[in-house]
């Protein structure tokens, strides 16, 4: 099959399971898609057993696609812009000094502590791998993966001031944590000594880099928007922005991840409010708001397929079952500890850490960064790990997110989930969920 036959299949597969799930079904569109690719890959395994070439052919297909490549080199570019174009902004402001600590500190934090525990516990098990491989793994599992977060705390009707954290803090920290596993990946490759100033100013270009380019495509796409009054120029502006600036973040060796994010914050807010008529905000949200359903969709199918391609040996799933465990200790610690620093200059509510704990989701940007590994020692067992506690986030914490909100928020959802005084979300900026015509509060 072509790459064109091959996209096809997939579309069309996540258009019918997409269907299903909204017509039979109705769970979160997310959390439905994937568990029609998973039933999807389970079947297929299980006809192996009579018709060996399909689970063979379907495996070809996946692996052809070149998952790690379609999402880090394609698709994440446009859900990060997409998801951060519309988020608001003013309330992240309002939030931006935590947010910054939970999506560094924390990230820091949680890849060390993951590192070292799954490294200590793996060896007594004699499953051991190299420190430096373990700490490969807590930077690739340790930030909530913001397309997933997106995807369901928007319909989990949380409190606004606790979905621009915990929304914030992913798509913040996706970046950063992209940047430790290029720092930490390349320690476990290298045979060279790799000293901590070499790692700090890694980070440094990696995350300082992609910010400033950020700002300035940002700044850039806000001056030529001003500049005309045609919706679909500004339209192709914003493609350019996308697909250009990430290409070119890539080559500089700087975070396209955080560069997409801060372009989309940028004219998510100034950009709307300085450049844009009417006519032009609606176009431009409705196609972005579109690409972003579509791209999403495909995403979850895709992870839901990627069991077919999984190795598995003895001993795999308990190391997948004590790195579970491990993943969500690490997410309380990296959560708690920074908010009880932040208490003394900040309040926060009292379920805070147990809810940003549970909604600190993992998906496909993970899956994509250990199907990227490279021939490393014990890269099936990373992998295996890795794809274990993305499905459990997704199916067990995406569908108990809601009614843990309500559990802990009972009744109407106030506005100051952490503590703080939330703004009401100006008119301008409210979206309607394409699926069930409700207004999604940004």
């Amino acid at each position: 099959m072509g790459l064109f036959d091959i996209i096809a299949l997939i579309i069309t597969v996540t258009a019918a399971l997409s269907y299903g799930n909204r017509r039979y079904v109705g769970l979160p569109t997310a959390i439905g898609v994937m568990v029609g690719g998973l039933t999807v890959s389970l079947a297929l395994l299980a006809l192996g057993s009579v018709y060996t070439v399909l689970p063979a052919r379907a495996e070809r297909i996946i692996q052809a696609l070149r998952f790690h490549t379609l999402l880090m080199n394609g698709m994440l570019s446009f859900l990060l812009f997409a998801g951060s174009l519309n988020t608001d902004v003013s309330r992240l402001q309002e939030r931006r000094w935590t947010i910054l600590i939970l999506a560094t500190v924390g990230t820091v934090i949680s890849t060390a502590f993951i590192g070292g525990t799954m490294y200590s516990i793996l060896g007594v098990l004699g499953l051991g791998i190299p420190f430096a491989a373990a700490l490969v793994f807590g930077a690739l599992i340790s930030p909530t993966d913001p397309v997933a977060v997106l995807a369901i705390m928007r319909e989990a009707d949380a409190p606004a001031d606790l979905e621009s954290v915990v929304i914030g803090e992913s798509l913040f920290n996706d970046g950063v944590g992209v940047v430790l596993y290029v720092i930490t990946l390349g320690i476990l490759t290298s045979e060279a000594h790799v000293t901590a100033s070499h790692v700090a100013r890694e980070f440094l270009q990696e995350a300082g880099g992609g910010l400033v380019w950020g700002l300035m495509l940002g700044h850039l796409a806000t001056t030529m928007l001003r500049r005309v009054d045609d919706y679909t120029v500004e339209i192709l502006i914003t493609l350019a922005v996308v697909t250009g600036g990430y290409a070119i973040a890539q080559h500089a060796g700087i975070s396209g991840p955080l560069a997409m994010v801060v372009a989309g914050l940028f004219i998510g807010s100034r950009g709307r409010r300085l450049g844009m008529s009417a006519r032009t905000r609606e176009h431009l949200d409705t196609y972005w708001l579109v690409t972003d359903s579509i791209l999403n969709a495909v995403l979850f199918v895709l992870i839901g397929l990627e069991m077919l391609v999984l190795e598995v040996a003895p001993g795999f799933v308990v190391a997948a079952a004590i790195a579970l465990v491990i993943s969500i200790a690490a997410r309380c610690v990296a959560v708690a500890l920074p908010i009880s620093v932040l208490r003394r200059f900040t309040s926060f509510g009292p379920h805070s850490i147990r809810v940003m704990t549970w909604s600190g989701l993992r998906g496909g940007i993970a899956v994509a960064l250990a199907l990227g590994l490279p021939s490393v020692p014990d890269r099936d067992l990373l992998v295996f790990m890795t794809y274990a506690i993305v499905v459990f986030s997704i199916l067990v914490q995406g569908l108990t997110v809601g009614p843990l909100l309500r559990r802990v928020f009972p009744g109407p959802a106030p506005a100051g989930g952490l503590g703080s005084h939330a703004s009401p979300v100006p008119s301008s900026r409210r979206r309607l969920n394409p699926q069930s015509g409700q207004e999604l509060r940004r």
